[in-house]
């Protein structure tokens, strides 16, 4: 017998031949009454077999008292049974040669208690026993629009249309909720699933699968708290290689929101800086809200790709005018002036008294007729210096109750279906609609949308130039493509991993590594260092001073003194051999009142640097996706000031340019009021260097601190003065 993949298990789970409902009850209200009310409103092709050994009839059919009983093996399980009895009849069901279930149950891991992770690893062991495809525990169904199946107990769904949308949520009620307003936006969605918990399947797998369906062209995941972080993003970048693009809705951002995050899904979840850091490049798109995620599918879906980031705007509306500028301002959308060229087009249609400038104010010219107002679009959207058109206007939301409102809906619709005929398509500019207000659609304005199907449609603008920015933030970060996972290694890097990984596995705490350890590791995946030594003894610390030459600077070394400063176990500006001698003693006796339990294991030497810049680099493990890389303000300002940005392993040069640019210590470097600039090719070097380090210890680096890594004027290089990086206990098992 073949082994089932994820994907082929989600195929099995989102297209059975036939229906079981386990805890069926007559309650129509209830959940089992409305789950076979949907199954059999859409038609589902397939037996539906209500269970309860209570009932010999229910809901008009008959009504079977257990598994056994049934007519046929059921191919799939709703399972509204209490969580203790899942385990076992997920197993009697597999005996029998059922293939997937939806476990509804709650008081699993999500409840926060001993007995609820007990019955979830018992869950989980019966799944990975008996292969079955699953989804869940506490989850609310899902929705195949192609094979007819809804078990979600939904009846606001007025009909299952295969479409361009397919959607993965472990939020029950949220996910669905976000499903039904794209379907009253006229957006057709192909799968909604209500993943849960994910004790069985998870986003990753639902996502694969996706991605092989021709018909879906955009995936859209909310996001608790990501189940094996490696799987999620090397899926999220084969969606991205395949052209589709992954809009998440993220909880977790705030604290109150990781508490959330676990009490719901029993997951810890972690920093959005670190999601961000790792996800973007792997080709997510993270949005905030509902609503934002709504906007950036509608731009993805119905507008074509900008080639660049400049919009030109129409309005009618003095006020729409200023909030766009506003709202573009905000979101770092350029709208620059219109060319020569065009402003001297648009004077000649609306006059000389008419400003001209972007957005366009041209209300009375566009309510001319419809040749008139196309002028005006023609003008805009030809702009050499347009990437993108934004066109303020609402969709009729009915054909009008008197002539004069019918000729202004006639008009507006003609005029976008001229726009859509005239200027757009795969390979144009794209264009979108921009409301003054929010407003939903009727079923007129849904029918009348696809008849210009390249414009988008989008609620007034602060969302709408929040959608645009994060559009044209996936489509750079396509196009600047991050390399990914880590990369070759030499062999005598290779080994020294393997040796780290070790002392992980045999580690029961976090271990920190001495500073000339530290030192050693980042060394040898490329990162600068200062000249410098390990002396044993006052005598090996004079010599190796001499050698060096002086000033010099010396410190305590032992594993356990991790703020040395604190300690009092640091000299700088030691300028001759009875002063080394003097401050090798100071630290033993600072560093022994400090904590009697640390045993020093001798002197590191150094030499003084010159002046420069300090900076921060290092990693940071997050409990939820794995290693990121840190960059910026170093010394006292890291605590100080806590100017950083995160990235991702394996980061190219572009990766770490963007990195640096997203800091204010970023502007420092390049020379801030008249300050000649540092070496900022020095610290790209570093960066991509801890990003290798990063990518090539996985799990096995606890956290990295390169502080202070001294940028020097450019052309001068850089140095690390410091560092220190520790080993996650048991990560190499």
């Amino acid at each position: 017998m073949s082994v089932q993949t994820s994907t082929d298990k989600v195929a099995t789970l989102l297209n059975p031949t036939s229906v079981a409902i386990l805890g069926a009850r007559e309650n129509p209200s209830g959940w089992t009454a409305r789950i076979f009310a949907n199954l059999i409103r859409f038609d589902f092709d397939g037996p539906v077999y209500p269970v309860n050994p209570n009932h010999e009839r229910m809901w008009g059919v008959e009504c079977f008292p257990d598994l056994r009983s049934l007519p046929t093996v059921p191919d799939h399980l709703v399972v509204m049974r209490a969580a203790a009895s899942v385990a076992g009849i997920l197993r009697e069901a597999a005996a029998m040669g059922t293939r997937s279930a939806t476990v509804y149950a709650t008081g699993f891991s999500e409840a926060g208690t001993d007995a609820g992770r007990a019955l979830e690893a018992e869950l989980r062991e019966a799944i990975a026993e008996t292969g079955l495809a699953v989804s869940g525990p506490n989850c609310l169904g899902n929705l195949s629009a192609r094979a007819r199946v809804l078990t979600l107990p939904d009846d606001r769904v007025h009909e299952l249309v295969p479409g361009p949308v397919a959607m993965v949520g472990q939020s029950g009620t949220t996910t669905p909720n976000i499903a039904r307003t794209l379907m009253d936006r006229g957006i057709d969605v192909s799968y909604v699933i209500t993943s849960g918990n994910e004790t069985g399947l998870i986003t990753a797998d639902y996502i694969r699968y996706f991605v092989g369906d021709p018909e879906v062209r955009l995936i859209f995941c909310l996001v608790e708290a990501v189940r094996r972080s490696e799987d999620f993003l090397a899926a999220c970048r084969g969606a991205r290689d395949a052209g589709k693009p992954v809009v998440v809705l993220k909880m977790g951002v705030s604290e109150g929101g990781r508490r959330a995050a676990l009490s719901h899904t029993g997951s810890l979840a972690g920093r959005v800086e670190a999601f961000d850091a790792v996800a973007g490049p792997a080709g997510v798109i993270r949005v905030e809200s509902a609503d934002g995620a709504v906007g950036v599918i509608e731009m993805l879906l119905h507008a074509s790709e900008p080639r660049g980031e400049n919009v030109g705007g129409l309005v009618y509306s003095g006020g729409v005018r200023g909030l766009a500028e506003d709202a573009a301002d905000r979101h770092r959308v350029p709208l620059p002036e219109f060319a020569p060229e065009t402003r001297a087009r648009l004077r000649g249609l609306l006059g000389e008294a008419q400003p001209i400038s972007n957005p366009l104010d041209a209300n009375g010219y566009l309510n001319r007729p419809l040749e008139d107002a196309l002028k005006v679009v023609d003008a805009v959207y030809n702009d050499p210096g347009v990437d993108m058109v934004v066109f303020q206007e609402d969709l009729p939301p009915h054909e009008g109750a008197n002539d004069a409102n019918r000729r202004r809906a006639a008009r507006v619709l003609a005029t976008m279906e001229a726009i859509d005929r005239q200027f757009l398509g795969a390979d144009r500019k794209p264009f979108a609609l921009v409301s003054p207000a929010s407003y939903d659609l009727t079923e007129f304005s849904r029918a009348a949308r696809r008849r210009f199907p390249h414009m988008a449609c989008l609620n007034e603008p602060e969302r709408a130039f929040r959608a645009i920015r994060a559009v044209m933030d996936y489509r750079r970060r396509c196009r600047e493509t991050e390399a990914a996972g880590a990369p070759a290694l030499p062999d005598s890097l290779t080994v020294r991993m393997e040796t780290l990984r070790q002392r992980a596995a045999a580690a029961a705490t976090p271990l920190p590594l001495t500073e000339p350890e530290s030192k050693e590791l980042i060394g040898a995946f490329g990162v600068p260092l200062v000249e410098e030594g390990l002396a044993q003894t006052e005598k090996e610390a004079q010599e190796l001073a001499e050698r060096i030459g002086y000033p010099v600077v010396v410190k305590g070394v032992a594993a356990s003194l991790t703020h040395k400063s604190d300690a009092g176990a640091v000299r700088v500006n030691v300028g001759d051999t009875a002063a080394v001698q003097q401050a090798c003693r100071d630290i033993a006796r600072n560093a022994a009142a400090h904590d009697p339990s640390i045993r020093l294991d001798g002197w590191l030497v150094a030499r003084m640097a010159p002046p420069g810049l300090e900076l921060v680099l290092g990693i940071q493990r997050d409990p939820e996706m794995g290693p990121v890389v840190m960059f910026g303000a170093g010394g006292v300002w890291l605590e100080l000031v806590k100017d950083v940005a995160f990235g991702a392993p394996g980061m190219t040069r572009a990766g770490a340019a963007r990195l640096i640019d997203s800091t204010r210590a970023g502007k420092l470097l390049d020379g801030y009021r008249g300050q000649d600039p540092y070496d900022r090719d020095a610290v790209i070097d570093a960066l991509v260097a801890v990003g290798r380090l990063a990518a090539a210890a996985g799990d096995v680096i606890e956290s990295l601190d390169i502080n202070p890594f001294l940028a020097l004027p450019r052309g001068a290089g850089g140095l690390a003065l410091d560092a220190l990086a520790v080993v996650a206990p048991g990560a190499g098992r």
